[in-house]
């Protein structure tokens, strides 16, 4: 695992405010990736996984559209530019009289700018996340104590965004490991290739998205007279109103996590139905474009207010991972809790 982080006590416990809420609550387990060397024995984003050597790589035989991308690059050529874009911040960091471009860096660039010629065949998936429940809390099969999520990188025709696999397994089953996995010719977008992160795991709790609350609890909360107990001061600074107090601090945490509840930032809540018995699915794992934005402050890690360290390449917002999903939604998978290896569903909501 990771360093440690910590969110902050929320600012204040709403359950003093309305108690209604109080059996609504449920674990959410924060993931916080953040850039490292993970190993397949690890839970991590983009890392190696434990696949067994005898079972096939799986791959996407579906269409895919050549006009989505006007220039498209290999996974290397993309690792090749993040490495060279590092290099030189933390160049002009020791000495901002550099060049800002070696002369290889520049030769490299030139070359990879160019693009690759598009493939037609079916595309190796990517590894995305790898879970051990001996890290980090997820529904699954009870014989399984891992997960293995891989994507196609490229856009689908009923998706906007990388369309994902599942695959549940004993991980002391895995003992001959596939030692080097296939990779995609080309990917669609630099932001679908995952950068290595490991996790530090850290429990909260949510309460549910306001849409997902009866109508009279949501008029409770945007009623500011129900707010008069509190002293503004604890909550004036983080928002303009209590519906969005309530929505952007106190009800459901932003950025890659397990489990709580789902989120609503852009929709109305869809049914959830498992595809193949029915039963209303439940939050499996939200892969997430950030950690925080403007509006969610607050659940920025006390570690990275006490001693922040200078973000890795393209870490905005806390996009530790580089993974950008259509300008910063979120790809929430759930499960089914009476089987979770029936079809999940994805949801962006």
């Amino acid at each position: 695992m990771n360093a440690i982080f910590t969110t902050p006590p929320r600012p204040f416990d709403v359950t003093a405010l309305f108690p209604q809420l109080a059996p609504l609550a449920r674990t959410a387990t924060r993931l916080h990736p953040r850039p490292g060397s993970p190993t397949m024995r690890d839970s991590s984003v983009g890392g190696p996984l434990l696949w067994p050597a005898d079972e096939p790589w799986p791959y996407c035989d579906e269409p895919h559209d050549s006009r989505a991308a006007p220039v498209v690059h290999s996974p290397d050529d993309i690792r090749l530019l993040r490495h060279d874009r590092a290099a030189a911040a933390e160049r002009l960091c020791l000495d901002p009289e550099a060049p800002q471009w070696t002369p290889e860096e520049l030769a490299a660039w030139e070359r990879i700018n160019v693009g690759r010629p598009w493939f037609d065949g079916p595309i190796p998936l990517l590894p995305v996340a790898q879970l051990y429940a001996r890290d980090v809390p997820f529904p699954r099969p009870p014989d399984a104590d891992l997960l293995q999520v891989l994507w196609c990188p490229f856009d689908h025709a009923e998706h906007a965004h990388p369309k994902t696999a599942l695959f549940w397994r004993s991980s002391a089953t895995v003992t001959d490991v596939l030692d080097t996995p296939p990779e995609p010719p080309i990917v669609q977008q630099d932001c679908y290739l995952p950068e290595p992160c490991l996790f530090s795991p850290e429990q909260v709790t949510e309460f549910p998205y306001p849409g997902e609350l009866a109508k009279e609890l949501r008029d409770q909360l945007d009623d500011m007279s129900r707010w008069e107990t509190i002293d503004p001061a604890l909550y004036s600074s983080y928002a303009d109103d209590p519906g969005e107090l309530y929505q952007n601090n106190l009800s459901t945490a932003p950025g890659w996590k397990t489990g709580g509840w789902s989120s609503w930032p852009r929709t109305d809540p869809k049914p959830r139905p498992c595809p193949e018995c029915g039963t209303e699915q439940v939050p499996l794992l939200t892969i997430a474009s950030w950690e925080w934005d403007g509006g969610s402050g607050t659940w920025i890690a006390e570690e990275e207010r006490t001693n922040p360290a200078p973000p890795p390449l393209g870490a905005q917002d806390g996009n530790f991972t580089l993974i950008d999903i259509i300008g910063g939604y979120d790809l929430q998978l759930h499960v089914c809790p009476v089987s979770p290896d029936h079809p999940h569903i994805e949801l962006m909501p």
